[in-house]
């Protein structure tokens, strides 16, 4: 597999340090966004540990053989908590982490919290994640019928991440690739400023996987920057 990649994070206009990390590494097929919890101390030790724990676990077995990516971020999730705990007994640390691996002809997707994962396929795109939010698993349970009230203020609150004392649930699933196909992975500081029909435009026209995630970055902050911002692209040449 022919790929072209890029990653890029930025701090934005608001915030006083930037908590998201990625890994992008071309070598182990490894790509990875990591948001930390900005409400709790601690969250850029919290992503970067996450994203230094997945590229040595990844390290330790290059061939992909015996690959279990929960098993993965389980034990991710473990060093997290242990960090946590020296950090901040009482409340923890906590990131987000969302992580695909290449494969010759398909990618594996492994996600908890709510840094997403977007595929263009064939011009149209889609969003290969689940935020795992309050929101979202409020709005699930009135979809069943149960009446649960919301606050505005707690809508965006994670329902997993890593760093838990107990491992969180990992949303893993594999996808087919074709020649042409764009992988995007990014922290929730371009999502909640970059809509999906942009990031979908902006992917068809791009020439450059570093060029067009500095313009998402860009809009992004153009538009508030309250957050920090963090992409990594990947251009699939030939499969």
């Amino acid at each position: 597999m022919d790929t072209r990649t890029a990653a890029l994070t930025d701090i934005g206009r608001i915030r006083e340090e930037n908590e998201d990390r990625f890994l992008c590494d071309d070598t182990l097929r490894l790509y990875a966004v990591a948001d930390g919890i900005g409400g709790l101390a601690g969250g850029a030790q919290a992503a970067q540990t996450a994203v230094d724990e997945l590229a040595a676990l990844a390290k330790a077995q290059p061939d992909g053989a015996g690959w279990d990516f929960a098993a993965m971020v389980a034990r991710i999730n473990e060093h997290v908590s242990s960090l946590g705990r020296k950090i901040d007994a009482d409340f923890g640390i906590g990131t987000t982490l969302t992580a695909t691996r290449l494969l010759p002809n398909s990618m594996v997707l492994a996600h908890v919290g709510d840094s997403s994962c977007f595929l263009l396929h064939n011009s149209r795109i889609e969003k290969l994640t689940h935020d795992h939010t309050l929101e979202n698993e409020v709005k699930a349970r009135r979809a069943r019928g149960e009446f649960i009230f919301l606050s505005p203020r707690s809508r965006q609150a994670l329902t997993r991440c890593i760093g838990q004392p107990v491992a969180p649930e990992v949303d893993v699933h594999e996808r087919a690739l074709g020649i042409g196909d764009r992988i995007l992975l990014v922290s929730d500081g371009i999502t909640r400023f970059v809509p999906e029909h942009e990031m979908e435009r902006m992917l068809i026209d791009a020439r450059d996987p570093a060029i067009c995630l500095k313009d998402m970055v860009d809009l992004a902050n153009s538009r508030g920057g309250y957050d920090n911002s963090t992409g990594v692209l990947i251009f699939i040449d030939s499969v």
